[in-house]
């Protein structure tokens, strides 16, 4: 008896740090249950539930750990274009004349400048073109010049595999027509593919131009002639995270950092969404933005930081709308059409997925009740059995 009085207090210490299993809810047992699967480790796991009514925590594994997110990248991005731009904010691109017109003569350059729109299109280059046929322009003397300086010229976000340029995101460029399509390729020089393609435009328009169509920059002293905005950016949010598209989150990030820095890089922009999150109070221990997409093999966030945005961006009435209406719904919409399709999860969980070949994440809300982060690393990380464990993650929560 003596040595048990010794003892005992030795052992309340062993079993206080060995953690929570003793004295789990049922409901943590179910959810840590869900993540159990083969080829995953659970150190390399993490996830993290709270309610949103109260903030409360309900489980929680590996919080705080750095893990590369994949496309839960976009998130960050989608908030801090929400809050940094605001939802009706539109890019604009612009026809600009260096010269001067004389009837129906345009004697000098005209410019196409973009400023950074992932959906310009040739419909909305046709339309610049009948702007400018209708201002009495039937005739351009000089070139048409394609004009991308609003962000750099850098074509891919830093981080990323070779193979994923084209293969994942066509070239960046603060002037992109058609997503680069020109023709039945995907140009190397997005600028110089959209001044062909607007010298084009022109002439199907009716104005004559006999000029060669090249890259170049727009003098301050030239004019505006005619201009084009995109839809609003919530709408652009919604196309990105329900098909988790790679080429528009770049873009967001870049335009990140033109508008709030004046510099239209990946980096700048990496800084602007930064910047953002900690005026949010999200936690940034361990949370590094390098790209916008999350091809990056530099990226890492948290399940804590994650789950804290989707609360901040869930008490936000600016925000929430513009959110809630982005994310995949199970078994309906998006990149989660095809997983949930049946049961309790099925309409209830709303959730941005995330895979690449190290990572696969899950985050989002179930119905009105939960907020919830789930990430997965591995080298590489067998993407099926991780989606296994995230949709029984939320399934356990849709029928909590």
């Amino acid at each position: 008896m003596p040595i048990l009085r010794r003892l005992l207090p030795t052992l309340v210490v062993a079993l206080a740090l060995a953690g929570p299993a003793w004295a789990q809810s049922p409901l943590e047992a179910r959810l840590a249950k869900a993540l159990v699967v083969p080829h995953i480790g659970l150190a390399q796991s993490s996830a993290v539930v709270i309610d949103l009514a109260s903030g409360r925590p309900l489980f929680v594994r590996n919080g705080d750990v750095s893990l590369a997110p994949a496309s839960n990248e976009k998130l960050p991005v989608a908030f801090a274009a929400l809050s940094g731009l605001g939802s009706s904010f539109r890019f604009q691109t612009d026809v600009l004349g260096l010269g001067s017109q004389e009837g129906a003569v345009w004697h000098g350059d005209i410019v196409l400048k973009g400023y950074g729109d992932p959906t310009l299109s040739s419909a909305d280059l046709g339309a610049l073109a009948r702007q400018l046929r209708a201002a009495g322009i039937a005739r351009v003397t000089g070139a048409v010049v394609g004009d991308e300086t609003w962000f750099d010229t850098r074509r891919t976000a830093p981080g990323w595999k070779a193979s994923y340029f084209i293969d994942e995101s066509p070239p960046l460029s603060a002037l992109v027509v058609d997503r680069a399509r020109y023709g039945r390729t995907i140009s190397r020089q997005p600028a110089l593919a959209a001044a062909l393609a607007f010298r084009a435009a022109l002439r199907k328009a009716g104005v004559a131009v006999p000029g060669r169509a090249t890259i170049g920059v727009a003098g301050e002293d030239a004019v505006t002639l005619a201009s084009v905005e995109s839809a609003a950016l919530q709408s652009i949010v919604r196309w990105m995270n329900l098909e988790s598209d790679n080429f528009t989150a770049e873009m967001l990030l870049k335009e990140l950092g033109a508008v709030q820095m004046n510099i239209g890089t990946s980096a700048a922009g990496a800084a602007v969404v930064m910047k953002l999150l900690g005026d949010a109070s999200i936690p940034l221990a361990g949370v590094r933005i390098v790209d916008g997409s999350g091809l990056s093999q530099l990226d890492r966030l948290t399940a804590n930081a994650l789950v804290a945005l989707l609360q901040t961006m869930w008490s936000d009435p600016t925000l929430r709308p513009s959110l809630m209406a982005s994310l995949p719904v199970a078994g309906i919409s998006g990149t989660l059409e095809k997983r949930m399709r049946r049961g309790p999860a099925r309409g209830a969980v709303l959730a941005k997925t995330g895979t690449t070949q190290v990572a696969s994440a899950l985050s989002g809300y179930v119905r009105d009740r939960y907020a919830f982060a789930v990430l997965q690393n591995g080298h590489p990380l067998p993407y099926w059995w991780a989606r296994v464990a995230q949709d029984r993650f939320a399934t356990v929560l849709a029928t909590a």
